[in-house]
This record gives structure tokens, C-alpha cells and sequence, in this order.
């Protein structure tokens, strides 16, 4: 099944505009079969719609949703670049910044909710590494910022 059908129909979503570049740099950089995608924030409609810190101002599900989200304007900017998702071989690597409160250290747990996304829209392919880190602050008060490298067909 195509990735934005799943995304419709498990999520009742569809893949966002991509978000335009606020600073000197691209959305999306290839290198032979790789892409390694900038750093996504949850926007929606050109405004963040998670803001705060995990831990005290959003809680670990808000963040999921949060991390979701910007996992979803990724996507939608590997969208932009090569024309369709089927052309995704393998999510390779994940990175994300969980905007934290002191001492909240479940940061992993935040980020399940861009794992679980790959893992559904592509399946075996979806399954990748990761790194989950706290961060005292993000662009614009974001609550996570989500980056990832992928292979490409």
C-alpha cells in the first residue's frame, strides 16, 4: 500500500506542504542513494502547533503527537525532493530533540511517536536507528525537532 494512503488511513492525515526553509540551507541534501533531511519541527499550516517543554508544559503523549508531526513535514519534504514516497527504499536513521523540562528523561519515549510512523507508513523498511536527546531550547520554542537520513531507490 503507498505510505500516503496509510497515512490517511491509519492517521487521517495527508502529507502537509513542505515547510519553507527559514535560514541558508535545504530541506533535503542527497548523496548517492542517501538523503539526510534538515531538521523538522512540528508546524502545521505554517505554525508550530506544539510549543513548551516535555515534562512540564506538554505531557510524553503531546509530545508523541509533537514528534509525529514532525516527522510527517519530513516526510513531506523527501516528498518535494524525489516525487513520491515509493521511491523510499529504507528510513535509515532518526534524530530527534525533545525540548525538555529538568530532570524529564523520557525522551525516547517521546520520539516513539516519529518511530511508529516510519514503522507503519513503511513497514520493515521503516524500522531504523535512532538517537533521542533533551534539549533546554528549539527554534522557535518548538517541544521537538525531528531530522532523519534515508535511502532512496
Amino acid at each position: 500500500m503507498h505510505p500516503e494512503q496509510i497515512l490517511k488511513e491509519k492517521y487521517g492525515l495527508e502529507l502537509p506542504n513542505p515547510t519553507i526553509p527559514s535560514g541558508f540551507y535545504t530541506p533535503v541534501s542527497q548523496t548517492g542513494n542517501l538523503l539526510y533531511v534538515s531538521g523538522h519541527t512540528p508546524k502545521l499550516d505554517g505554525r508550530l502547533k506544539f510549543k513548551g517543554k516535555v515534562g512540564t508544559d506538554l505531557s510524553i503523549e503531546e509530545g508523541q503527537e509533537a514528534a509525529r508531526l514532525a516527522a510527517i513535514n519530513c516526510l513531506a519534504a523527501i516528498k518535494a525532493y524525489i516525487g513520491d514516497l515509493r521511491k523510499v527504499k529504507k528510513i535509515v536513521h532518526v534524530v530527534g530533540y525533545v525540548r525538555s523540562a529538568d530532570g524529564f528523561g523520557d525522551q525516547p519515549k517521546v520520539l516513539n511517536g516519529a518511530s511508529s510512523l516510519f514503522n507503519d507508513l513503511f513497514g520493515e523498511s521503516g524500522s531504523h536507528s535512532r538517537a533521542a536527546l533533551g534539549s533546554n531550547e528549539l527554534p522557535g520554542g518548538a517541544a521537538v525537532e525531528v531530522m532523519c537520513i534515508v535511502e532512496i531507490c
